[in-house]
C-alpha cells in the first residue's frame, strides 16, 4: 500500500495500483501528516545506495523519524508486491522469497516512505523504507533498487511515534518471545 497526498493504493501482486476501498484492511501501515521541512533537487543520475548516502547527508540526526518524498523522472525502478495470503499464514520472510518483482523503466512517478531510527527494529523497519507509484497512478510497489534522473526531495522530520496494537484476542494470546516472527493473521 502507497499514500500519498491523502490518497490511498494497493499495489497486487501483479504491479498494478488500485484506490483503496473504505472496506479494506491492512495488517500494517505506517503513515504521517507530510510538512515538509527541508528540501532539494538532484539533476543527476544516482543509484539506490548512492542516494540513501545522499539522503543521509541532508538529515541533522540519525536519531529521530523522516518522512521523505521524492518525484520526477526515474531511469530505473525495481519494485516488488507481497501476494494477498490466506491460511494457514505463512511468515513474511517465506511471502518475500516468492515475491513477484517488476521492472519499470524511464517512469515518470512519486517515492515515499520512511527513514526510521535504528532502536525501533522488532516494530518497524529500521533505516529506509520506500514506495513508488508512477504520475498515473496504475503501478508501483516497495522499491528494491532504482536509477535517479531529475528528481525533487522533499523530508519531514517528526519526533512523534504512536503504534497502535489490534484489538485482537489472537493477537494476545500469541508468545511473541519464543514464537519469532509475526504473521498476518495475527494482527487482521
Amino acid at each position: 500500500m502507497i499514500g500519498l497526498d491523502g490518497r490511498f493504493y494497493r499495489i497486487t501482486a501483479d504491479g498494478t495500483a488500485y484506490p483503496v476501498q473504505g472496506t479494506w484492511k491492512t495488517p500494517f501501515a505506517a503513515v504521517s501528516y507530510f510538512d515538509r521541512d527541508r528540501k532539494a533537487a538532484i539533476d543527476k543520475e544516482m543509484t539506490f545506495p548512492e542516494l540513501l548516502k545522499y539522503l543521509d547527508s541532508l538529515l541533522p540526526s540519525p536519531n529521530i523519524f523522516y518522512a521523505i518524498r521524492i518525484e520526477g523522472d526515474f531511469g530505473y525502478i525495481k519494485t516488488r508486491s507481497v501476494p494477498r495470503q490466506s491460511r494457514p499464514y505463512p511468515k513474511l520472510t517465506e511471502v518475500v522469497a516468492g515475491q513477484p518483482t517488476f521492472d519499470l523503466k524511464e517512469i515518470k512517478g512519486s517515492l515515499v516512505g520512511f527513514r526510521c531510527p535504528y532502536y525501533v527494529k522488532g516494530v518497524n523497519v529500521p533505516g529506509y523504507h520506500f514506495h513508488f507509484i508512477d504520475s498515473a497512478k496504475t503501478k508501483g510497489g516497495h522499491v528494491l533498487d532504482l536509477r535517479l534522473g531529475r528528481v525533487s526531495v522533499a523530508i519531514a522530520p517528526t519526533r512523534e511515534f504512536c503504534l497502535s496494537l489490534p484489538l485482537n484476542p489472537v493477537f494476545d494470546a500469541t508468545d511473541y518471545e519464543h514464537q519469532g516472527e509475526l504473521k498476518a493473521r495475527d494482527v487482521e
